[in-house]
């Protein structure tokens, strides 16, 4: 394990000669945090060995565009960089892998629902009605919705406050792991300080109490839809004040 100082030299002789050699000395030194990252998530449906080229291939990456004059350390930087690759490959990937069983049987009393509720009434039930007629939560709805063949983002919907013919991103929760993809934390809170007091409670409730968009619409009396729009304005507030 090379001392910091001697990798920021091989990352700046790297940006300037482009050298195969460079990289690979560089991407032998961390590769570690390839492997740590791999054996964190190994377990979970995917296995290990794949988990760990995804992470490596990431990490190569990582070296190629690193900079180290932006007064970063390679670790801060790529940890959370692999991260979410290895989170992005796990959501295309594993969920074909190893679908939990009680999900295949949700989607399935979801489709009856669904297909009744249109013969009924002739129109797609929203979420709510979904959860509320198959005594089921909300996110469960959601999940077993998720676990079906993939559909464009921009699909439309009925959403659930009642407004109709929206599009499937705004109905749809995002993980709660938004704020991996943002590396200097202290300029991060210091945006988070210029949002207004209702965008400030949306994200303490959602990624420090950990809280589903379903229960952050209870507690602030809206719907899950406007709390999944607000989030995503938020996100792209910091991304474009930071990114």
């Amino acid at each position: 394990m090379m001392e910091q100082a001697e990798a920021d030299k091989l990352f700046r002789e790297y940006r300037k000669t482009k050298d195969v050699n460079i990289r690979n000395k560089l991407v032998a030194n961390y590769l570690y945090i390839a492997e740590i990252l791999a054996k964190k998530f190994s377990g979970r449906g995917v296995e290990y060995d794949d988990l760990y080229q995804v992470a490596s291939e990431a990490l190569i990456v990582g070296v190629e565009k690193f900079d180290p004059d932006l007064g970063n350390r390679f670790t801060t930087y790529i940890t959370p960089t692999v991260t979410g690759i290895i989170k992005n490959y796990f959501r295309d990937y594993s969920r074909t892998v190893r679908l939990p069983r009680r999900i295949y049987a949700t989607a399935a009393k979801v489709r009856q629902e669904s297909e009744e509720f249109f013969k009924l009434y002739g129109a797609k039930p929203t979420i709510k009605q979904l959860a509320e007629q198959l005594n089921l939560s909300e996110e469960a709805i959601m999940e077993a919705l998720e676990s079906k063949t993939p559909v464009s983002l921009d699909t439309r919907v009925n959403g659930d406050d009642g407004e109709t013919d929206a599009p499937l991103y705004d109905v749809i929760a995002d993980d709660g792991e938004a704020f991996e993809n943002f590396v200097d934390a202290e300029a991060l809170k210091t945006e988070i300080k210029k949002l207004d007091p209702t965008e400030q409670r949306v994200i303490g409730l959602r990624f420090l109490q950990g809280k589903s968009q379903t229960e952050v619409g209870k507690i602030l009396g809206v719907s899950q839809m406007f709390v999944s729009r607000a989030e995503r304005k938020i996100m792209e507030k910091l991304k474009e004040a930071l990114l």
